[in-house]
């Protein structure tokens, strides 16, 4: 008996072996050992070739927010093959990127540092002593629920302030927005800047507010020789434009004086109805056809017909307001753009027929004048903006019913010219103005992700 059963367990241990070196060689087949804590394989079936596992080191701040862990804390842990976060741990004088991301690639394999220098660190520097911190935004975006993203315009106004520069050269920044928060990674000095800017979102007026706008033309700037005592003027960086400030009981003087004259227009009289730091669009166009290119036509008579185009002449406005917290001072960008078809120069074309002859056509060249203004303003929230455009592209044109009576080559004038003004001042909440003049209803703008120029 006992030499039968050395013979079978020699048998089985020779068959093991073989089996072994099977699996080995073949490598289809990867064998698990089951630690304790860690789970064993399912029985029975085959077997999936999982990623190798991430074991997570023991530190002793495990469990503490990264702003409290200690001042020698061990290493970062990383996820677990299960998919269970683990805790991340900075360092002193760090911050810890988040997991999932570098750190998963060299997990599974790849290496990307040895790839265009890229450095394999999960760590962000602070050479500057940057600071990793987040600013609740749920008591200003709670109030914008007809807005899709109202935490763009606090992105965009942080940006107005700080500048882009700061966010794209050293030492390194990170701003990230979403609903609820706002999450910044920069030195001391910006956070100051950036706090005092949120606060003037969660804690300022959540409440619709109105600016009353008021756009008008007049044909010659002579208007300024009357009015000019009674204006304070404001540089100005936008080349040919001009600001002043009034008072309330002055604009409403000044605005008298260009109603009297004949040669004003008052182009828009609108309150334009918008929460605070969001921007308001305003856009009066209207298109203007012309014949750009012949083309041949396929019908084969007449042998070629025109190719028309459309120019959109007129004007967009759009204007973003923001109120200090003691609502004592406004801040207001304002982009306008303003196109005019001055005329359409005609070009006569000559072009050949089958029978040798010349099919005579013509085309017109558009001949468009532009104006764009895109600028910030600050002034107390009790005056009122007074902004001059200079003699420009009028935004409507005004046609004239006997051309022969145009006197503009006497008077050396150029028709569709005019002096642009646009009053603007701050009318208090929404609840307050309602019924004092048409209302633009509440739009909910898209932000616009191209920021090249927008600051």
């Amino acid at each position: 008996m006992r030499n039968l059963l050395s013979q079978k367990r020699f048998v089985g241990g020779i068959v093991g072996l073989v089996l072994l070196i099977n699996l080995a060689l073949s490598g289809s087949v990867q064998a698990q050992v089951a630690l304790p804590g860690v789970g064993s394989l399912p029985s029975g079936g085959a077997v999936a070739s999982p990623p190798p596992a991430a074991v997570s080191l023991p530190s002793p701040a495990v469990g503490l927010p990264p702003g409290m862990a200690s001042a020698n804390p061990g290493p970062a842990s990383v996820p677990s093959a299960a998919g269970m976060p683990a805790p991340v741990v900075t360092t002193a004088g760090t911050a810890a990127l988040p997991t999932g991301g570098m750190a998963t690639d060299q997990l599974r394999g790849r290496n990307p540092a040895g790839s265009a220098g890229m450095s394999s660190s999960n760590q962000l520097p602070s050479t500057a002593g940057q600071q990793w911190r987040t600013y609740d935004l749920r008591p200003y975006t709670g109030y914008l629920t007809q807005h899709d993203q109202p935490q763009q315009a606090i992105v965009d106004w942080v940006l107005r302030e700080t500048g882009t520069d700061v966010w794209f050269s050293s030492p390194l920044g990170i701003l990230n927005a979403d609903r609820d928060r706002l999450t910044v990674y920069h030195t001391q000095e910006m956070h100051e800047v950036i706090a005092n800017m949120v606060d003037r979102f969660v804690a300022g007026e959540k409440d619709p507010q109105v600016m009353h706008l008021r756009v008008m033309t007049v044909g010659s700037p002579s208007w300024r020789s009357q009015s000019h005592m009674l204006m304070q003027h404001v540089n100005v960086d936008s080349p040919g434009v001009q600001a002043w400030l009034l008072s309330k009981e002055n604009a409403a003087l000044v605005m008298s004086q260009l109603r009297q004259r004949s040669d004003t227009r008052q182009i828009q009289a609108m309150d334009l109805v918008t929460h605070n730091g969001q921007t308001q669009k305003l856009a009066s166009t209207r298109g203007r056809n012309y014949v750009r290119n012949i083309r041949k036509a396929p019908t084969g008579w007449p042998p070629y017909e025109p190719e028309t185009g459309e120019i959109q002449e007129g004007y967009q406005l759009a204007i973003s307001p923001l109120l200090s917290v003691d609502k004592r001072e406004i801040d207001c960008v304002i982009k306008a753009e303003i196109d005019q078809v001055d005329k359409l120069v005609p070009v006569d074309l000559q072009l050949p027929l089958p029978n040798g002859q010349a099919y005579r056509t013509r085309i017109d060249v558009p001949q468009v004048v532009s104006w764009r203004l895109h600028e910030r303003f600050r002034w107390p929230s009790d005056m009122v903006l007074l902004l001059s455009c200079g003699v420009i592209a009028s935004p409507e044109r005004v046609g004239n019913p006997l051309p022969f009576l145009n006197l503009n080559s006497l008077t050396g004038t150029t028709a569709g010219r005019a002096d642009a003004l646009m009053f603007i001042s701050y009318g208090g909440r929404a609840a307050q103005n309602i019924g004092s003049a048409p209302v633009a209803p509440l739009i909910s703008t898209s932000p616009n992700l191209d920021t090249r120029g927008r600051f």
